[in-house]
């Protein structure tokens, strides 16, 4: 028993290690390509220089780290467990009545700490320095910024409104200063060209409202010279009015960025927030549970890298084993990404998109180890 646990801790220090190292050396290097690509993209920006570019560069290294972390888990485990095996020293614990199960189990417990932390600390980490680095890189590399850019040029919002009827819907309709103009303007989110319309629950028109210019203020819109048409396309006089709101510049930037700019911990509220206001939510759900399922897929990659990599070196064809490691990373990857576009279009549920691919790796690594142990 005290020969199992002391083995049990040495393979998962050997595991850490090289886990580590793999990660490391993976996010260095796909950080590298990165700035290199901002380089190039700031060269025709004579604001932008090599400061800011690696101050852009330096603030999406968390990002970059998490979405390797699996892929560094598997390559990490293939070369502990190569190792392991090239050495005998598995051979010996497995000769000594140890079984696989039994000394993958400090493996597995490293791989799931690596994906609980990525998910409750890196992930709130690399929303914070992901969303700064995607303002600098709006503001200095890019030919617009803002909501703007986001929104490609006209903004369609969705929001609750209750005046008319208990279940109805307000859609507006307009176009978002950029920065520089509503700095000018002073200050605040405000659009230009601006048309209200107030629909019952089955989309029945009941108002409609021009307004050339609106401010959102907290709590409500304030549409300026505003003309009011009710159901008969009866013009009321020019007027500003107040039309009550939930939403904020905040909310509105976030519903049209990247869900990886929102934190593990902020995103069920503001999935709640975004479907009150009639915001799609489908994309922010996805990458919820894909967090949530990072642990488990961590696990996932750590047994997968011991089936391919615990073949004895006597049998032959390790060098295919661990390819065919590498290819089946690869394959989930493929998975994963046609998984959350089928997804993200609604052709599949959103717990089905985010959980397979984890859920078909973990298979597989059970499979290939059941296979391994008992023949």
């Amino acid at each position: 028993m005290i020969f199992a646990a002391t083995m049990t801790r040495y393979v998962a220090r050997r595991f850490l290690g090289a886990t580590l190292a793999m990660l490391a050396g993976l996010t260095l290097l796909v950080s590298l390509f990165d700035f290199i690509e901002l380089l190039r993209r700031a060269a025709t920006r004579p604001d932008a220089g090599f400061t800011l570019v690696a101050t852009i560069a330096g603030l999406r290294l968390p990002f970059v780290a998490l979405q390797i972390l699996p892929f560094a888990i598997l390559l990490g485990g293939l070369l502990a467990f190569w190792r392991l095996t090239r050495s005998s020293e598995l051979v010996v614990a497995r000769a000594a009545g140890i079984s696989a199960w039994g000394f993958l189990s400090g493996p597995v417990t490293v791989a799931l700490l690596f994906g609980v932390i990525g998910t409750a600390a890196v992930s709130p980490l690399s929303s914070v320095l992901l969303a700064r680095a995607e303002r600098l890189d709006y503001a200095y590399l890019r030919a617009s910024a803002g909501i703007t850019a986001l929104a490609g040029g006209r903004l369609w919002l969705r929001q609750a409104d209750r005046g008319l009827e208990e279940q109805g819907v307000a859609i507006l309709s307009g176009r978002p200063l950029s920065d520089r103009e509503a700095a000018r303007a002073g200050g605040g989110f405000a659009m230009t060209d601006v048309s209200l319309w107030r629909l019952s629950a089955n989309d029945r028109p009941l108002a409609r409202i021009e307004a050339p210019r609106a401010r959102l203020l907290p709590g409500r819109w304030v549409l300026e010279d505003a003309v009011a048409f009710n159901a008969d396309h009866n013009a009321g006089p020019k007027r500003d009015l107040a039309f009550p709101t939930e939403l904020t510049p905040d909310r509105i930037e976030n519903s049209f960025a990247s869900p990886d700019t929102l934190s593990v911990w902020a995103l069920p509220g503001f999935i709640a927030v975004l479907e009150a206001a009639g915001f799609s939510a489908v994309r922010h759900r996805l990458h919820l549970q894909s967090l949530l399922s990072l642990p488990l897929l961590a696990a996932a990659m750590a047994l997968l890298a011991a089936g391919f990599s615990m073949r004895s070196s006597r049998r032959g064809g390790v060098a295919q084993m661990i390819g065919a490691g590498v290819a089946a990373g690869f394959m989930l990857f493929v998975l994963d990404k046609i998984a959350n576009e089928f997804g993200e279009a609604g052709t599949l549920p959103v717990y089905l998109a985010a959980w397979a691919p984890t859920m078909a790796g973990l298979l597989l690594a059970l499979a290939l180890l059941l296979h391994l142990e008992d023949g």
